[in-house]
């Protein structure tokens, strides 16, 4: 008896059955959690210097550092912004002691609030956090003016990464905190109290 016709059929029989089941035999890869995305967003946000801008700073031993208690709360609402001779802007860039104001010839910007408050990005979607990294847009909305210095855009944060950050901006405290508005180079002189 000839068995090579039974075992193609067997084996068409195992193949059919086999992609019936939908899957692909290769080694399928978890989406990593929430917990681990978090963390990985913690560590992205600290090597990319994030809390050098946003964050007020508290003098230590060591120099300033971020103020754990304003943890990426941006510059503060209530905090006087230094005089500073305008003619030297038009050719200088000049950040306050905390680095949350700067000053330049495009005038004066300060470090928004990067924390879960509604003051902050807490009701911001991932797509609109996505625009103002990536884009550069003015909280993340269309048809907005673009970020100011020393903001930088990142076009090219894989999809990954870009979550990452997303859920760890929004698992930090929320700090209530309104950021003042940008002064225009014409209003920088009117703006010291």
């Amino acid at each position: 008896m000839n068995c090579k016709p039974l075992i193609g059929l067997a084996l068409l029989s195992a193949m059919a059955i086999y992609s019936c089941t939908g899957t692909t035999g290769a080694p399928t890869a978890e989406a990593p959690s929430k917990d681990s995305l978090v963390k990985r967003g913690a560590y992205l946000v600290k090597i990319m210097g994030c809390n050098d801008c946003h964050s007020p700073k508290k003098m230590t031993p060591q120099g300033p550092v971020p103020d754990e208690a304003l943890l990426l709360s941006g510059h503060p609402a209530a905090m006087p912004v230094a005089k500073i001779d305008t003619a030297t802007a038009k050719d200088w860039v000049l950040f306050n002691m905390n680095n949350t104001a700067i000053a330049g010839p495009w005038g004066i910007s300060f470090a928004a609030n990067l924390t879960a408050d509604s003051s902050g990005i807490g009701s911001w979607t991932e797509e609109q956090f996505g625009r103002a990294v990536r884009q550069g847009m003015y909280k993340g909305l269309e048809g907005t003016r673009h970020l100011l210095p020393p903001m930088p855009q990142i076009p090219d944060l894989a999809d990954d990464d870009l979550k990452a950050i997303f859920l760890y901006l929004k698992s930090v405290k929320p700090v209530q905190n309104v950021v003042p508005q940008p002064v225009s180079p014409p209003q920088m002189a009117a703006y010291y109290r």
